[in-house]
């Protein structure tokens, strides 16, 4: 069984992937970015195991040994998933493997721009705190949790855990379903003008599609409570990253947390590079699922998926 691992960089090199030698004749390569790369470092693959490299017709063409495709990851809109089901080749994702990580680093975000943190941190080591003559500053404002509400855009696994956490902090819950057909029953689903509206945390966690693109553009930016703060731990593609820097200019709403952008890495083009003010903007580099342990689970998955495949059975397939 020859596997191919395009991408082993995208789980880190403090994580192994050795596991994945137990099942065949492994090439591993660091990094694969180009069609070109993806088509010649395929062409005789059995297994194919990728991140973000597109793999369709394009690519996969030539591999006609190719018969299942793993992703490192939950996404797999790299994935032509018409043109592998049509070649029978199984793509199969890893699931829930951050949910505890993403949600924490929701509230990461959150707390760090609502608490001013960022602010109060480069206040005492600037030297201001030791040379005034009060035992306390809080020039900038910040407030609690308890009694606000938190909205959500995506209850799947981890728009529950942040539901949860919000609810022991005290918020009132709220959600609004991308597609209409969410099934969960525990919190208040709402629609987007209510969402919009009563949010004073607004934290999203659905899919990228045609249904949740620049689901925050510029007009529901203005719907949104001037002190509110959004969380986008999601795609960069669900916020309109143009109208969201004006918003934050315009004060229509208090700060945004990003975990991802639009294009990534951040481009010197996208206008939220020039806002320089943590208290009203911070952006990680999509590390939201990254942690440790989850990306040791994401290899783990992986394996099983692997072993799952070798014994005929679809685990995790998500075009059976």
């Amino acid at each position: 069984m020859k596997i191919v691992i395009l991408e082993r960089n995208s789980v880190g090199t403090d994580v192994s992937v050795d596991a994945v030698k137990e099942f065949g004749d492994v090439t591993i390569y660091d990094n694969t970015v180009t069609l070109e790369e993806v088509r010649e470092r395929v062409r005789d693959a059995d297994i194919v195991i990728a991140n973000k490299s597109p793999l369709g017709e394009e690519t996969l063409k030539d591999a006609q040994n190719v018969k299942l495709i793993c992703e490192f990851a939950t996404g797999y809109d790299n994935c032509d998933l018409e043109y592998c089901t049509a070649r029978g080749i199984w793509v199969a994702n890893v699931r829930d493997y951050c949910t505890a990580m993403v949600a924490q680093h929701t509230f990461t975000l959150a707390l760090a721009l609502s608490q001013k943190l960022i602010h109060y941190d480069n206040y005492v080591k600037s030297g201001q705190y030791s040379a005034q003559g009060r035992f306390s500053n809080f020039d900038l404002p910040f407030y609690e949790l308890e009694g606000k509400t938190w909205g959500i855009v995506g209850m799947g696994n981890i728009g529950r855990r942040v539901a949860k956490i919000a609810e022991v902090m005290g918020c009132r819950v709220i959600f609004y379903s991308v597609t209409g057909r969410s099934s969960c029953r525990e919190y208040l689903q709402v629609d987007k003008e209510t969402l919009l509206a009563e949010s004073d945390f607004l934290s999203l966690h659905c899919p990228l599609s045609d249904l949740s693109r620049n689901f925050i553009d510029g007009d529901a930016l203005k719907k949104m409570k001037k002190t509110a703060v959004l969380v986008n731990v999601a795609r960069g593609g669900v916020v309109d990253n143009a109208a969201l820097y004006e918003a934050l200019e315009a004060g229509e709403i208090a700060a945004a947390g990003l975990d991802v952008v639009e294009k990534e890495p951040l481009e010197p083009e996208n206008p939220l590079s020039r806002l320089k003010d943590s208290s009203r903007l911070i952006i990680t580099p999509h590390l939201a699922w990254a942690s440790v342990e989850a990306r040791k689970r994401c290899v783990e998955e992986a394996c099983l998926n692997i072993a799952a495949f070798l014994r005929g059975e679809p685990r995790n397939v998500v075009n059976p």
